[in-house]
């Protein structure tokens, strides 16, 4: 139920998706303290679409909380899953031609969002050579191959210009089923551990240290959240704190 600002409406997660409405409202003040005045969010993996039109939703209400501009893109196959490559894969989880998307049903009830379909091996740096978009804010992965997800990642590869300093990213397939026995060595946590070894110099995918403690109830999604942090974008070391005493001075009262 939409009761009370978006700011406590995060906080204790009264959204549908609240993980989407978290990661959109945290890029969109990052994007109104930095006076950037567009951003973007993706969701990687579609499947029938309920998420993306909920995204899309949140996208236009923050947008119109917060006076930043959102465009809202959605990256899938079409056709479903593509066949596992290796056990990475965990193709003890999932197969060829799961998730399949309705193509013509999904379309017709988004209103502004944009499908980008096809390969992600292609597709990801197609969108980042052709620009034209707003940088990126936020980011949902949910391809839940290792694969997938690592081709994904491309999107961070373009220049600075093409992504806010840090880029809030949501893991959908790193906690779930518990039968998929998630670790480092397969899966998207296989694919955050390599991103990161090939390119800590210069950024980073991190986890929100201590997270949970931070809302007024805890939730799985919590963990689920990581940050990109692009350490040589030209406004990473922008400051962003609000200059008012609340925030500047210790007192004693």
């Amino acid at each position: 139920m939409p009761v009370g600002s978006i700011d406590t409406r995060v906080h204790y997660g009264i959204f549908p998706r609240p993980h989407y409405a978290y990661g959109t409202y945290a890029a969109a003040d990052l994007a109104r303290r930095l006076r950037v005045r567009a951003i973007s969010v993706v969701e990687f993996g579609v499947a029938g679409g309920r998420s993306l039109v909920a995204l899309e939703c949140i996208a236009q209400e923050i947008s119109q909380e917060t006076g930043v501009d959102i465009s809202v893109f959605g990256f899938d196959s079409g056709t479903g899953m593509p066949a596992p490559r290796d056990y990475r894969d965990l193709p003890y989880v999932w197969g060829e031609g799961f998730y399949k998307m309705d193509e013509a049903r999904l379309r017709a009830r988004l209103k502004a969002a944009k499908l980008v379909l096809g390969d992600v091996k292609h597709t990801v740096p197609n969108f980042i050579s052709e620009g034209g978009f707003p940088p990126l804010g936020f980011i949902a992965f949910d391809l839940d191959y290792y694969s997938s997800t690592k081709e994904a990642l491309q999107i961070f590869d373009g220049e600075s210009a093409t992504r806010l300093p840090r880029v809030y990213c949501y893991f959908d397939d790193i906690m779930w089923p518990e039968y998929a026995c998630h670790n480092e060595y397969i899966g998207e946590l296989c694919a955050i551990r390599e991103f990161n070894a090939e390119n800590s110099a210069n950024r980073a995918l991190c986890p929100v240290h201590m997270m949970p403690y931070m809302f007024a109830h805890r939730a799985g999604w919590h963990e689920q959240i990581y940050v990109l942090h692009d350490f040589h974008h030209p406004m990473y070391a922008t400051n962003i704190t609000r200059r008012t005493d609340e925030d500047t001075q210790m007192r004693l009262d």
